[in-house]
């Protein structure tokens, strides 16, 4: 039952930081939105880390790290652009599709996926798809949100391949490292774009949760899949988009189409299937 309510925490802790994450990106620079928060979490993951007070990994695991970084740096960016511009209630399920790479990158190095895994894939394709649809063939704003959250789910995707070989020798440094290097990457590119990183005050407390959120969701799903079964961990988690609509609908007022809304519903039925496997 722990593992359960710390999957589920997880979950909510990932849905609560896309919804703050892309509220902020709409009403402020990308770069800052990103810096703030990645800095927060980054703070957190180091005092996790001192806490520990265990020594580094193999170098093989700190590559596999910094590689993850880089890639999540590039797919936050992404995700985050694309909530400023679309619908979070498309957004979110589109990009939560990420499970989908893993799985491809699994069958080109031998895998047999099982029958759950494949029928995912199907389903999460095909509500990519109506999701992405747009009544009177959608906006340009529309078509660019879409494009860049499938860029965001492929990069989250590797990311998450890249994670994962690090963190079969550790889990907290593997993120930490990760963070350290999104940060560094996301601050690096605020600099030369000279992006005002002056959040103000009413910002601050929003943009720290979202990034403490964040890497909250990561403690607590390692937390989760160490006390339980992985796959179960892993379906729970993935619920988290569910959390974002519903915040879009209820604080926002978003609405989508019916053959979006199936979208979703079949995007997340696949990315639950997926992790099944």
């Amino acid at each position: 039952m722990t593992a359960v309510v710390l999957a589920l925490g997880a979950a909510l802790s990932w849905g609560v930081a896309d919804f703050l994450g892309g509220v902020e990106s709409r009403r402020r620079a990308l770069l800052t939105v990103l810096v703030t928060s990645q800095a927060a979490g980054l703070v957190l993951m180091l005092v996790v880390l001192a806490a520990r007070a265990d020594g580094p990994p193999p170098a093989a695991a700190l590559a596999a790290a910094v590689t993850g970084g880089v890639l999540g740096a590039g797919s936050i960016a992404a995700f985050y652009a694309a909530l400023a511009r679309g619908s979070m209630g498309v957004i979110a399920p589109i990009t939560a599709t990420n499970a989908t790479i893993p799985l491809a990158v699994g069958i080109a190095l031998g895998e047999r996926p099982q029958l759950p895994q494949l029928l995912g894939l199907m389903a999460a394709s095909i509500g990519v798809v109506l999701a992405a649809r747009e009544p009177g063939g959608g906006s340009g704003d529309h078509r660019r949100s879409v494009m860049l959250a499938l860029v965001a789910a492929l990069l989250l995707g590797l990311t998450l391949v890249a994670y994962h070989r690090g963190a079969q020798d550790d889990l907290v440094w593997t993120v930490a490292v990760g963070r350290l290097t999104s940060f560094g990457v996301l601050l690096g590119a605020a600099v030369a774009a000279r992006t005002d990183l002056r959040a103000g005050r009413a910002a601050l407390a929003p943009l720290v949760a979202v990034g403490v959120l964040d890497v909250g969701a990561n403690l607590l799903f390692a937390a989760a899949a160490t006390l339980g079964y992985l796959s179960v961990a892993g379906v729970l988690a993935s619920l988290y988009p569910v959390v974002t609509v519903a915040l879009a609908r209820t604080r926002l007022r978003e609405r989508v189409s019916a053959p979006q809304q199936a979208g979703v519903a079949l995007a997340l039925s696949g990315v639950v299937l997926i992790s099944l496997g």
